[in-house]
């Protein structure tokens, strides 16, 4: 047993070894008191509202209260699964509440955004059925996928649904193209007639991009190729959940495509500062969901404060109190990209140095490209800056980045002060000639049209 051990182990360090001689090796780190937040992905920053945080804890307070002492409410666990002793009246009503909120017949709760595409992508799709998914997609619905029954997965260039573009340099089909053939020829024409089903799996706001799905033609898409009603699309909301639509309720709902998707995953770990998932979908697909997801059936249940978190939540959605922190965040990445794009004007660096995208954000998920990420991300964190370098396998050899979340806790004053970070690190690595001519800061050329961007972006709303 001990030799067999140690020839584990040793296979062990020599994949963690290789790992880091490829700088990929992950670590586990904290976060050093003080520093300035621009890593996490609490986008509207709840976790800390102190209106939230006073609601949380009045609801605890008046849940406990209202049981006699001899039945005192499970509060620091549920005791359970759902199916046996770890359900609850809470969570049903919990379940109803939010799905009523987005649009929704049904939802069901899971203890994670990655247990609930698991089990959806595990457990729905049939042995002929087929799956068609962004590249981009979460790893937690390639973990689903594998381990479906789904006769066939197949991916699609990142967010191209006609074949313009290739923004990724690879070869992948279009979502149109990909449909058009697997509708063409004899094995087509079952998908045609409808005896076969197509699930499409894309996300609302890719992570580590910030870049949108163009929702409304992917579902005009789908309806094209298949006509019979056989086309599934699920969209996993984790990034737009709280950041768009009215009050919060997301991208299907802001463009009003509640009845053409056949579930949404709405994650609470991001804008809604707190932590769990649910599956909105038919009353049909939640009940076949508790029959067959796995990792709802085999694993203990959400507890009353995390459940109590997600209500208060989701009551300050409802009653608009995102709205002022949407327009300050709105703001924000106005103001990050007209400072950014302002550096990169002025010192016009090689592209594996830095490289942006040249539209204006859509969420408030801004990326550095850069060959050097790591440095990059260490320099700002010495100037007390949290941000992350998110290299391979996170994401593709070749599109390395710094990953800038912003918050509506965040000030001005702090994201300016970020980005003569970004710039200082730019300059020190610029021909010894620029660095010399750039003797003024391009971002501390700011003045007043700063203010006056904020001011103007202030007015709108994502």
């Amino acid at each position: 047993m001990d030799d067999n051990l140690t020839t584990l182990e040793a296979r062990l360090a020599s994949l963690l070894a290789r790992r880091e001689s490829r700088s990929q090796l992950r670590r586990l780190t904290t976060v050093s008191p003080g520093m300035v937040d621009f890593s996490s992905n609490s986008y509207l920053s709840l976790s800390n509202h102190p209106d939230v945080q006073r609601a949380y804890l009045s609801l605890l307070s008046s849940h406990i209260n209202s049981i006699s002492p001899a039945s005192s409410p499970p509060i620091l666990g549920s005791g359970g699964s759902r199916l046996l002793d770890g359900n609850s009246s809470f969570s049903e009503s919990l379940e109803r509440d939010i799905a009523s909120f987005h649009g929704a017949p049904a939802g069901l709760l899971f203890n994670s955004g990655f247990d609930a595409n698991v089990g959806l992508f595990s457990c729905v799709p049939q042995p002929t059925d087929v799956i068609v998914y962004d590249e981009l997609i979460h790893a937690s619905v390639h973990d689903g996928m594998k381990l479906s029954r789904a006769a066939q997965r197949l991916p699609f260039r990142h967010n191209a649904v006609s074949t313009k573009g290739n923004r990724m340099g690879k070869n992948l089909r279009s979502l149109d193209a990909l449909l058009r053939d697997l509708t063409t020829g004899s094995s087509g024409r079952e998908f045609l007639d409808g005896k076969r089903n197509v699930f499409v799996a894309v996300e609302g706001v890719y992570s580590m991009d910030g870049d949108v799905a163009p929702l409304q033609e992917i579902v005009e898409c789908v309806e094209r190729w298949l006509p019979k009603g056989n086309g599934y699309i699920i969209v996993d909301e984790a990034h737009s959940t709280g950041i768009y639509g009215a009050q919060g309720r997301g991208l299907v709902c802001q463009l009003g495509l509640e009845n053409r998707v056949f579930a949404r995953v709405h994650t609470f770990g991001k804008a809604m500062g707190c932590s769990g998932a649910i599956v909105l979908s038919s009353h049909t697909t939640r009940a076949y969901l508790i029959n067959y997801a796995r990792p709802l059936i085999y694993t203990t249940a959400m507890a009353l404060p995390s459940l109590a978190s997600i209500k208060v939540t989701y009551n300050f959605l409802m009653n608009g109190g995102q709205e002022p922190l949407i327009r300050n965040l709105h703001g924000l990445m106005q103001q990050t990209h007209n400072l950014l794009q302002s550096i990169c004007a002025h010192y016009n660096p090689p592209a594996d140095l830095l490289r942006l995208d040249p539209n204006p954000p859509k969420s408030p998920i801004i990326p550095l490209f850069t060959a050097h990420p790591r440095s990059l991300a260490q320099h700002c964190q010495r100037a007390g800056f949290m941000v992350r370098p998110i290299v391979a396998p996170t994401v593709p050899e070749g599109s390395e980045r710094v990953r800038i979340c912003l918050h509506a806790g965040n000030t001005a004053t702090e994201v300016e002060a970020l980005l003569r970070g970004v710039e200082e690190w730019l300059r020190s690595r610029m021909p010894t000639e620029i660095q010399e001519a750039a003797v003024d800061l391009a971002i501390s050329q700011r003045s007043e049209a700063v203010d006056d961007i904020l001011a103007e972006a202030g007015k709108a709303k994502l």
